[in-house]
């Protein structure tokens, strides 16, 4: 999706184009940032490992690609990064899908050993992104700013993202889709996570979602009928209102949805490919298995 924006929308709305070849731009206080890169190398790859404390990465890792809201008057940063979305993945801990092809995946590094797969090996995630506070010290004469882990409050709420609001027309002034990391399960599928956002007059929006698919040889149906292949939805959606009086406010939906290929079937839904290759329209039929609102109110001055 590639959005042309009018440089007379941008002025009406009170946004600037980020400077020194940045992709995004600044509005109402918020500075909204895209960083697009290329995949981890081998040197980087071991020290993911490392660090995470595995052996197993996605096939493609985008290292250095993020999303970035930071609110120029806090501090306070939201970011989506593929590093933390790996620490989410290694924490929860899911056993592997049951799959009988799944055994012949992992021969790509060691092609003449046998491997167990002892590991969710299509990277699911709990992540719904990170947070830090960044601290303009400049003016005590350092000329840096400081980051500092934060566990921002996030408060448990009724209210909801009003998605018929944001299905308006209304001039799109950002927007970019980040690719944090894709797995193609030995081409038998995908397993993919993004974060888009878009910024409008009214406020920004954004997206965060994990998807997995099983395919195999253009049969994905044969694969899910015969074993049972479970569909997984993770999407996290975030929504900032400007304008109003006070602080800004953020609203977090997180829904998670799941289901076998047994239970959709079982429901009368389409067995075609196409009827499970497009995770916007799969959503609507899984049913959700987790489902959490929250609300951020973000703090004022430094």
């Amino acid at each position: 999706m590639e959005v042309e924006v009018d440089e007379k929308d941008l002025k009406a709305a009170g946004a600037v184009p980020l400077t020194d070849g940045r992709c995004g731009l600044l509005i109402h206080g918020w500075e909204i940032e895209s960083r697009k890169r290329a995949i981890l190398n081998t040197s980087t790859v071991q020290e993911w490992e490392q660090k995470l404390e595995t052996t197993h990465l996605p096939e493609m890792v985008f290292g250095e690609s993020c999303l970035v809201l930071k609110h120029v008057k806090s501090g306070t940063k939201i970011h989506f990064n593929a590093f933390d979305a790996l620490g989410g993945w290694k924490q929860e801990g899911l056993p592997p899908v049951e799959v009988p092809a799944a055994a012949k995946w992992k021969f790509r590094s060691k092609p003449f050993e046998q491997v167990i797969l002892d590991y969710d090996y299509t990277f699911t995630t709990p992540y719904c992104g990170s947070e830090t506070i960044e601290i303009d010290v400049e003016k005590h004469g350092s000329g840096k700013i400081l980051e500092a882990n934060s566990n921002l409050h996030w408060e448990d709420c009724e209210e909801k993202i009003d998605v018929v609001a944001l299905a308006s027309k209304e001039p799109i002034l950002f927007y970019d889709e980040v690719v944090l990391y894709e797995d193609e399960l030995a081409d038998n599928g995908v397993s993919l996570l993004t974060v888009k956002v878009r910024v409008m007059p009214s406020g920004w929006f954004l997206l965060l979602r994990f998807w997995i698919s099983f395919a195999g040889s253009n049969k994905l149906i044969a694969w899910l009928r015969v074993d049972g292949v479970l569909m997984r939805l993770r999407d996290t959606r975030m929504h900032c209102a400007f304008g109003g009086s006070g602080n800004p406010i953020i609203l977090r939906e997180s829904c998670w949805r799941e289901a076998t290929f047994q239970a959709l079937s079982a429901k009368a839904y389409p067995i075609d490919s196409a009827a499970y290759g497009d995770p916007s329209i799969i959503s609507q039929r899984l049913p959700v298995i987790m489902h959490r609102t929250q609300k951020l109110k973000v703090s004022g001055n430094l």
